[in-house]
């Protein structure tokens, strides 16, 4: 069955005594970037870790096409979602290409060999993401904006429907951060995936998603276009900043900037 959303309904977290999700509910079309966004300590990791499974709920479901997700057996389940989780230390020693292959895991046979698809496909996972080049040089003599690329073509080398990123643009020079977001609105929009990024950039936030959702101290407090979202008094409220939020002078997205003082204007 061709997987169509990502769908959470009230979903609960808890770290010991402490709330850190509380009863969230939020869907993830395919086509669609999801940008998640929030202060410090907000919940955004802990969103991405709980919808991909990773982290336990305490209540609430995840579902994709109405099958609860956490019901599936993990080879199944690696084959509707894929994680690009925050920078993370990869083998040195390996190569790009058996790095990225390690994707195609869920699909390997008993044996863990690796067919001629396979090598299309992890081919085709580095081309996407400008890294071809790399191919046979080892993880550890790439830059951080390189090695953030290789984790992105390992996920695609899973062939999911569903992409979840937390912060990848986190520690990136600005034309990587650009580089990567374009990227992944290209493998939403003309890949058909269903994508959820948590982010900090409120303006790459403005720029690429498709839909934002505002996470506070747990809570979703409010979910929408970036228009919607984006407003004075919600990144005020939530960031404990004032903020204008003004007309891209090129783009038709809402622009965030931070102010010392005084009210915020709306944003028309």
């Amino acid at each position: 069955m061709e997987i169509k959303t990502l769908k959470l309904e009230g979903l609960t977290v808890t770290y010991g005594d402490r709330l850190a999700l509380d009863d969230i509910s939020l869907e993830v079309r395919r086509g669609k970037v999801v940008a998640l966004i929030g202060p410090n300590g907000a919940g955004k990791s802990t969103l991405i870790r709980a919808a991909s499974g990773i982290l336990p709920i305490q209540s609430g479901k995840i579902r994709t096409n109405g099958a609860e997700f956490t019901s599936l057996p993990p080879m199944l389940r690696a084959k509707c979602l894929a994680v690009v989780p925050q920078a993370v230390s990869m083998p040195p020693a390996f190569t790009v290409w058996e790095t990225v292959i390690m994707g195609r895991t869920p699909y390997l046979n008993f044996l863990g060999q690796t067919s001629a698809k396979d090598d299309a496909i992890v081919r085709k996972a580095l081309q996407r993401v400008n890294a071809l080049e790399f191919a046979d040089r080892r993880v550890g003599e790439l830059s951080g904006g390189e090695q953030q690329r290789i984790l992105l073509a390992r996920a695609l080398a899973q062939s999911t429907p569903i992409l979840l990123l937390d912060e990848p643009t986190a520690h990136l020079d600005m034309q990587y951060q650009v580089a990567l977001m374009q990227t992944i609105c290209q493998l939403a929009h003309e890949d058909n995936l269903a994508v959820m990024i948590a982010l900090h950039d409120l303006n790459l936030a403005a720029h690429y998603a498709d839909m934002v959702a505002l996470l506070v101290q747990g809570r979703l407090e409010a979910i929408g276009r970036p228009t919607q979202v984006l407003t004075p008094e919600r990144i005020s409220q939530a960031y404990h900043l004032p903020v204008h939020v003004v007309p891209h002078p090129y783009l038709q997205v809402p622009l965030i900037l931070p102010i010392d003082g005084g009210e915020s204007p709306n944003f028309n």
